[in-house]
């Protein structure tokens, strides 16, 4: 006889391997639980915001101050395509000849599946200078977990030719049609 098999005979070994057992069943669904609720959070955005941006070109206009400054005006269309509401403080970009500035109102809080605007000024300091690869733009919002900012790239615009049409980065496709109105305020 060992001493396995006295701890055995007085089942201290079977009453170790149901309580680590037993243990580990609690351990592993605390973890699922934990992931289902994380994902649960992420899904109805309440730590992360799904949100969906959108610029509508048709109403640009160039405007030229006393400076000579170019600038346009950009509504910013915003979309939560989730439950919780968050809260766009700031809005800005900045590349070669081009610059996006918080506008008024300079913030704009979306609620859960609710739709949202917001004012970005464009200055155009080089309309030869604006790059021709997407840029992305700085969006700081606030949610009940706090401030954060994200960058996030506009879909690019198209440039519609007598044949077909291509795609232009936004940005690109904005300083066109504002420098071109500048020049010409007949321009399509």
């Amino acid at each position: 006889m060992n001493s396995g098999d006295i701890w055995q005979q007085f089942g201290v070994t079977t009453w170790h391997s149901r309580r680590a057992r037993r243990l580990l069943l609690v351990m592993a669904s605390g973890c699922l639980s934990l992931v289902a609720i994380a994902a649960v959070l992420m899904e109805s955005g309440a730590m992360t915001p799904h949100i969906g941006w959108r610029v509508d070109s048709f109403f640009l206009r160039a405007e030229v101050d006393e400076n000579e400054v170019l600038s346009t005006d950009v509504e910013i269309e915003l979309e939560n395509e989730a439950f919780t509401s968050f809260t766009v403080t700031d809005v800005s970009a900045e590349m070669p000849g081009l610059r996006l500035l918080p506008g008024k109102p300079s913030e704009a809080t979306v609620e859960g599946n609710g739709y949202g605007q917001l004012t970005g000024r464009v200055v155009i300091t080089d309309c030869a200078a604006v790059p021709y690869e997407p840029q992305p733009v700085r969006f700081t919002y606030e949610t009940w977990m706090g401030t954060r900012s994200a960058e996030v790239t506009w879909d690019s615009w198209r440039l519609t030719g007598p044949e077909e049409s291509m795609p232009i980065a936004w940005q690109r496709g904005l300083a066109d049609k504002v420098c071109n109105d500048a020049v010409n305020p007949d321009w399509p």
